[in-house]
């Protein structure tokens, strides 16, 4: 079975931990398996050295630049401008909604 995160993918969050604490970005991709998430913008990005293949997507090979992921763990969601933990509950139309723990708006 799947985890399920209360982080999605184009989501803004802010990075609490790491080299990169303090930035604010969009999320692109959440990786349930290694409990990461991809982030758009992170000044760290991982370059990988590709050789030529014929019949592959990158058949010039080189140097590619991949964003960068990061745990989990280490963002926080932010909504109206505040980084806010998620908590989910039932909303008025009886769905599973994510809220701002600390406003307790719906997100």
């Amino acid at each position: 079975m799947q985890k399920k995160f209360k982080i999605k993918k184009g989501d803004t969050v802010k990075i609490i931990a790491g080299a990169a604490l303090g930035q604010e970005v969009t999320v692109l991709e959440v990786n349930s398996k290694k409990n990461r998430v991809f982030i758009e913008g992170l000044s760290i990005v991982n370059k990988k050295h590709v050789k030529p293949q014929i019949d592959k997507a990158n058949p010039d090979g080189g140097i590619v630049e991949k964003d960068r992921s990061v745990h989990i763990s280490n963002v926080m969601l932010v909504h109206n401008g505040n980084a806010t933990r998620v908590g989910k509950r039932i909303g008025d139309n009886k769905k599973l909604v994510r809220f701002a723990k600390k406003t307790g708006e719906e997100i």
